[in-house]
């Protein structure tokens, strides 16, 4: 039961991430949902098997690094163009 609502989860954050395309700051709101439901997932399977939670630790990790890359990012763009809507500048100029 768990596992359907950890799906219902991903699935709902990837219906979030392509619709919410131009809009930078929804795009890390909606990836960071779809790593919160990898991560659910991925805790429930592992103790069911009764392992050791370490890898869901390294995967927190890692997301939380992802997070912050994806906030820098962010700011960066705030910075250099005032908002973070893609259509706003041009990444050619």
């Amino acid at each position: 039961m768990m596992i359907f609502f950890s799906m219902f989860m991903y699935m709902c954050g990837l219906v979030v991430f392509s619709m919410k395309r131009k809009h930078l700051l929804l795009m890390l709101l909606s990836l960071e949902f779809i790593i919160i439901s990898l991560y659910f997932s991925l805790f429930i399977i592992l103790s069911f098997y009764s392992s050791e939670n370490y890898f869901s630790m390294i995967f927190l990790t890692m997301s939380v690094c992802e997070g912050v890359l994806g906030l820098s990012i962010l700011v960066s763009m705030l910075r250099m163009f005032g908002n973070d809507y893609f259509q706003s500048f041009n990444m050619l100029w």
